[in-house]
């Protein structure tokens, strides 16, 4: 387990390192930030201070390496806009992405997985053929137009949810979350709903198609021939081996929904890190869009490492030291 832990440890550490490249130089090397938000009108002077100011004026690679040192001490530089220090600013919004994309696909695992199992436990009938074609169309509805629709009927035709924003919240911990108040919830629960239609398709049709492969191996035809119950040859011998892809796709469908949160934030006016980049990005904010990138590429690093730690503990076949 150590072992395994310090080599994925180097490993993250070069991705981390070989993305800022990717990330500093592609998100440096377009625009020039100073056009947006300096006056139109502003003498050669003022706009040479700015540029100053912002380091702009040095080379690339002399600014990479200025922001990596600075990383290194915990410092993604501050916001050409609001002055702020960028992470504070992405740290300050996290919360209320990660309770969005937590809560979301708790709603994927608790609807798409029962669905998917009894879809793959019955293919003939008209229930599971009809939780098979409800998967396709959850693949394929845009997410922007899935989300209007919601606040179309939900929030203005039937007025029983709110259209938008986070509602009140609660202190937990000196951590604002919505997940401690009514109105937070509701408030909550048509942008979850929103990002989770899509997981929710994708767990249906991969327990599904997990369910009528696994169900007929030898080792369940035992099983039965023992006289176990249904309950637990589903439960125990069925359900733990679909559980380890499940469990790959939920790790990286995690990160994904975090990562591309970006417009069910903006649909909704979530105030999460979505909509934190989305703005970044119409006026060049370039330390927080680069402070958001690292950030996310971390978070797929953490939830990959601890998907390999879950493989063993599903699948005692499955050794640590034996992942890359």
């Amino acid at each position: 387990m150590a072992v395994f832990i310090i080599r994925r440890l180097l490993q993250s550490l070069l991705v981390v390192f070989a993305m800022s490249v990717i990330v500093f130089v592609g998100v440096f090397a377009i625009g020039n930030p100073v056009d947006i938000f300096i006056s139109p009108t502003a003498d050669s002077i003022e706009y040479d201070r700015v540029v100053r100011q912002l380091g702009l004026d040095l080379p690339l690679h002399e600014q990479y390496l200025r922001f990596l040192g600075n990383a290194l001490q915990g410092d993604l530089g501050n916001s050409f806009i609001t002055g702020e220090p960028a992470l504070g600013m992405i740290l300050q919004r996290m919360p209320a992405t990660l309770e969005l994309a937590v809560f979301a696909m708790l709603i994927a695992v608790g609807i798409g997985i029962p669905l998917g199992l009894w879809a793959g436990l019955h293919p003939g009938t008209l229930g599971g053929q009809t939780i098979a074609a409800g998967s396709i169309v959850g693949f394929s509805l845009p997410n922007f137009w899935q989300g209007l629709m919601l606040i179309l009927i939900f929030a203005v035709t039937l007025g029983w949810l709110p259209s938008g924003g986070r509602g009140d919240t609660t202190d937990v911990f000196g951590i604002r979350t919505s997940l401690g108040s009514l109105d937070g919830l509701s408030h909550m629960l048509l942008p979850a709903i929103n990002l989770a239609i899509f997981k929710t398709a994708l767990l249906i049709r991969l327990v599904r198609a997990g369910t009528r492969e696994i169900i007929r191996q030898d080792y369940i035809k035992f099983a039965r021939a023992k006289g176990l119950s249904e309950r637990r040859v589903i439960g125990v011998h069925l359900l733990k081996n679909i559980m380890i892809p499940v469990v790959t796709v939920l790790g990286m469908e995690l990160g994904s929904v975090i990562a591309f949160a970006v417009v069910t934030e903006t649909v909704f006016a979530w105030p999460g890190m979505g909509k934190l980049i989305v703005d970044s990005i119409y006026v060049l904010d370039r330390p927080v869009i680069v402070a958001y990138l690292l950030i996310i590429v971390v978070l797929f690093i953490i939830i990959n490492m601890v998907v390999d730690i879950l493989y063993s503990a599903l699948d005692p076949r499955v050794r640590l030291g034996s992942l890359r």
